[in-house]
């Protein structure tokens, strides 16, 4: 259970508020409550609805400030009622923690101490030991997924995204929240990342109690709405947020100091960066016009390459180099599928032009691609090992 101290470990600041959303968890919920007393009274309870004698038990507390809700809508509406509930309370920060009696009120210090050793910009998940006994294996494969698409989104590895312990910076975080229920607690992270907020993992205890604990956890349909969320957030990132932020550090950056930085400043390997630079290449110069872009960023992302790089490089094919490329992938294409029709200058290249030699352009251009790929992939790779040498 939770360790209460005689003297508090530490007093938390008056702009940070524990926040406690709960539904039907009339078995823990004192407990949880008495836990948090004892390190703040800056405490916002959202009863979302509950049928069981959660509101005999709030009622013991008349000091803290409990919101009650008419029928159960959904952790995510019920966090979302609370985040507006302390800013206009005004609190800068908010810290949740789930009324089940898995979290234990003694880790709110963790977070507080965090909190301080950062610049404020930052949003802390408790980080669980998902493989200590007693925890369902499904819970750990979902944490797992939950992961992975944080990070294919954001570009940010964690441990542990769906650990409901959590101090959240009600100033940063999107004002706007679109979902209802567990899935809101992804889409707040994700959206906060990508408004430059520091998503950080602190550690945490972990208590599951199969005889007292209530999950409304619905494995079917809340994990499809996760899974809709995700398909969302992703296409978000891929036509969106990756090429906003590759162009925005592109183009805050001079050729020199974009040499220096992303390409020998990265801590990618080599033959990564190599890589990345040859697939770049070829997606600018094969026949994909006007998905150049979210090729590079969504290719680079799938293989785990350096997406500034990829996405830098496959900008060969700029304005004044598209017709030299189409007539070069023309010629290349000659070599491959001879055509009577001769094409000569390619200064005067049009559509009926490209029309007249199409077979010869498509696999000329992949052809010419896959050449000057491998080229740029070899020359940088030699390039890059030099340079480690001096």
């Amino acid at each position: 259970m939770f360790n209460l101290q005689p003297i508090r470990e530490m007093a938390i600041p008056a702009d940070v508020c524990v926040l406690i959303p709960t539904y039907n968890n009339a078995k823990t919920l004192q407990r949880v409550l008495e836990g948090v007393l004892f390190y703040t009274a800056q405490v916002i309870v959202i009863n979302d609805g509950s049928t069981d004698a959660t509101v005999e038990i709030l009622a013991k507390y008349p000091s803290i400030e409990i919101q009650h809700l008419d029928k159960n809508s959904g952790k995510g509406k019920a966090l979302r009622i609370g985040f507006n509930l302390a800013r206009e309370q005004g609190f800068h920060y908010a810290i949740t923690i789930d009324s089940d009696g898995q979290h234990f009120p003694d880790d709110l210090p963790t977070f507080i101490n965090a909190l301080d050793q950062s610049d404020g910009r930052v949003l802390l998940i408790g980080e669980r030991q998902m493989d200590q006994a007693g925890i369902p294996k499904k819970s750990s494969f979902g944490n797992k997924f939950s992961n992975f698409w944080f990070w294919f989104e954001t570009g940010i590895k964690l441990a542990d995204t769906q650990s409901g312990y959590r101090l959240y910076p009600l100033d940063l975080i999107p004002k706007k929240l679109f979902t209802n229920k567990f899935e809101l607690e992804i889409e707040v992270i994700v959206r906060s990342a990508w408004k430059g907020v520091n998503v950080k993992n602190v550690p945490i205890k972990i208590l599951y109690d199969p005889s007292e604990r209530v999950s409304h956890f619905r494995p079917f349909k809340d994990f499809t709405r996760i899974s809709i969320l995700n398909t969302f957030l992703v296409l978000i990132s891929l036509l969106y947020i990756f090429p906003r932020n590759a162009f925005q550090s592109f183009k805050k950056k001079s050729f020199k100091q974009f040499l220096k930085e992303d390409i020998l400043g990265t801590n990618d390997s080599d033959l990564i960066k190599s890589i990345s630079i040859a697939l770049g290449v070829f997606i600018g110069i094969a026949p994909v016009w006007g998905f150049q872009s979210f090729l590079s960023i969504f290719l680079a992302s799938i293989f785990r390459l350096n997406k500034g790089l990829c996405f830098a490089f496959s900008n060969v094919s700029i304005p004044p180099m598209i017709p030299l490329i189409i007539w070069g992938s023309i010629q290349t294409g000659k070599l491959i599928i001879p055509n009577a029709r001769p094409l000569r200058d390619y200064s005067n290249i049009n559509f009926q032009s490209i029309s007249e030699h199409f077979l010869q352009y498509l696999f000329g251009s992949l052809a010419l691609a896959l050449f000057t790929a491998v080229l740029f992939g070899l020359s940088s790779f030699t390039l890059l090992r030099l340079n480690q040498r001096r």
